[in-house]
């Protein structure tokens, strides 16, 4: 049986800005990567997210990232490893407030845009993340690009991993994301992008930009919350992984 994890950046409007369909989309997914604080969200919008979660029946992941609001996170900073991991450390521990005080078990950890690729290159700075997460919970699935360095730093101080696939990403022959800031990084086409994920899930292969075919395993999709036509696109791959007899399901019941 085919089966798959729907992952989404959720929880990333802060104060009086609002960003992306959470309350639309979050019962149309199955693990929630929520913003801790430091790229985007705030106190009153992290609680709305995990008490949205909590009332749709999905999983709640913890999105933590550079502090920098104003680039969202994006931006590459040059900070140590171990400053690294007390940044994760510290949101970690933002999150799971509002986690335990609704009841609810935190599943995974998703590091977010700069950090998330800068760790998926650098071994070390992905073995400082790797270690604040098991240090804080070794029970945590970290969530990690599928053929980067965090995925091999999390295995190795004893976590488990759930691989990732970006449904709305090209790829490079190296099976990294192509860089925003090049042309053709983003798959616009909604029908290219889910039937790449159906192969993806089924063959274990994407077209990478230069045309030459790779091979990429993941136990979770992402789909985006925050595009004009996120609620669509999300029922959309939906109904296909549907037809396709791919069964959609939390992390935690995969791995």
């Amino acid at each position: 049986m085919y089966q798959i994890d729907l992952n989404c950046d959720l929880g990333e409007s802060f104060g009086r800005y609002t960003l992306g369909l959470d309350e639309q989309v979050i019962p149309l997914i199955t693990s929630a990567n929520v913003a801790c604080g430091y790229h985007a969200s705030d106190p009153i919008v992290m609680e709305r997210t995990v008490r949205l979660a909590k009332e749709a029946g999905i999983r709640v992941g913890a999105h933590p990232g550079y502090p920098d609001l104003q680039g969202f996170g994006r931006r590459n900073m040059d900070v140590s490893p171990a400053e690294a991991k007390a940044y994760t450390m510290y949101q970690l521990g933002a999150l799971d407030a509002f986690c335990k005080a609704k009841g609810v078990k935190m599943q995974h950890v998703k590091p977010h845009g700069a950090m998330y690729n800068m760790a998926g290159k650098d071994y070390a700075l992905a073995k400082g993340i790797a270690e604040a997460i098991y240090e804080y919970d070794k029970d945590l699935i970290v969530m990690a690009l599928a053929s980067g360095q965090l995925v091999q730093a999390a295995k190795d101080v004893g976590l488990r991993v759930a691989r990732e696939y970006f449904t709305d990403r090209a790829y490079e022959p190296d099976s990294s994301l192509v860089n925003r800031r090049k042309e053709g990084a983003m798959i616009t086409d909604e029908n290219e992008a889910i039937e790449r994920a159906i192969r993806m899930i089924k063959e274990h292969k994407v077209r990478a930009v230069d045309g030459t075919d790779i091979e990429l395993h993941a136990e979770s999709v992402c789909v985006h919350g925050d595009g004009a036509k996120a609620l669509e696109f999300v029922n959309k791959i939906r109904s296909a992984f549907q037809a396709e007899g791919i069964r959609i399901c939390s992390l935690a019941e995969l791995l």
